[in-house]
């Protein structure tokens, strides 16, 4: 059996991306209290129909503290008795959940104790806060449209990967935010710019143009070298601690340029060796 615990902030994306799993023909359901996802999880395995061989539970702030307290200890006994079990969780920035939230007109589920949103939001993240230390995977949706939150889903977490390590490594801009759901970060504001050079400006780092000009500084070559040998000794330690996946951001100012070239550099390097990684450019819209 196969189970994805699925929890994050109101306004991440949970509906959808238990919605995506249910498409992928896991068993779904949402808001189950914390103290019955064992009694679930055991039925489920006595049972002795295919309905529950792979199955999601969402998990959110409508539990209590104590019962939320209580998740890491719940995914430890699951995963000594031998189950498949992955953590999923999803955040984003508080000005975005504040939009999400304008733009829905929902109710805050942490409301009723007579919060503002900005208390709300404070108050779940708190509270959520055992279930992110427990998560394998914690996915940041700020920008990630329904569309591409879906698709992330898909792929990262719609089929089994038990003893397999899913690798992503993601562009981002400086300009806008860390991503949250980076493993490790890596700067690469200190290498030359294309975006001083006028006919490279409004291009990207898949542009040959571009690519010719960071080919041509070594100080690109060394960087690239250095973060390859970091990853590649990590990753050893990622497989023995049973972790399934691995995020690795690199920022430049606007994440147009050098870190979508690197980026695609590290996807094609790391390719040959390892049959899931993929690339995530947070600035390019496509």
């Amino acid at each position: 059996m196969r189970i994805v615990v699925l929890s994050g902030l109101s306004g991440s994306g949970k509906s959808v991306a238990l919605h995506m799993l249910e498409d992928l023909s896991y068993y779904c359901i949402d808001n189950i209290p914390a103290a019955l996802l064992k009694p679930f999880i055991a039925h489920a395995v006595r049972n002795p129909e295919r309905t529950y061989e792979r199955a999601a539970v969402g998990l959110d702030a409508r539990n209590t503290a104590a019962e939320i307290a209580i998740v890491p200890q719940l995914i430890d006994e699951l995963r000594r008795s031998g189950l498949d079990c992955q953590v999923i969780f999803l955040t984003a920035a508080d000005d975005v959940l504040l939009r999400r939230f304008a733009e829905t007109r929902r109710t805050h589920p942490m409301s009723r104790h007579n919060l503002d949103l900005r208390g709300a939001m404070a108050m779940e993240r708190q509270l959520l806060e055992p279930i992110v230390h427990a998560a394998d995977l914690v996915v940041d949706t700020s920008n990630l449209g329904v569309h591409a939150l879906r698709d992330l889903v898909r792929r990262r977490v719609g089929e089994p990967s038990a003893g397999r390590l899913s690798i992503t490594f993601e562009s981002f801009g400086f300009k806008e935010s860390i991503p949250g759901d980076a493993d490790f970060v890596f700067d690469a504001r200190s290498l030359p710019n294309p975006y001083w050079e006028p006919t490279l400006r409004n291009l990207t780092g898949q542009d040959a143009e571009v690519i010719r000009f960071l080919e041509r500084h070594t100080d690109v070559s060394a960087l690239i070298a250095d973060i390859t040998r970091f990853i590649r000794a990590r990753i050893p330690e990622y497989l023995a601690s049973n972790r399934s996946y691995l995020t690795v951001a690199i920022g430049c100012t606007g994440g147009q340029h050098r870190s979508v070239y690197i980026v695609d550099w590290l996807v094609a390097e790391f390719s040959r060796e390892f049959e899931n990684v993929q690339a995530r450019h947070t600035e390019l819209r496509t």
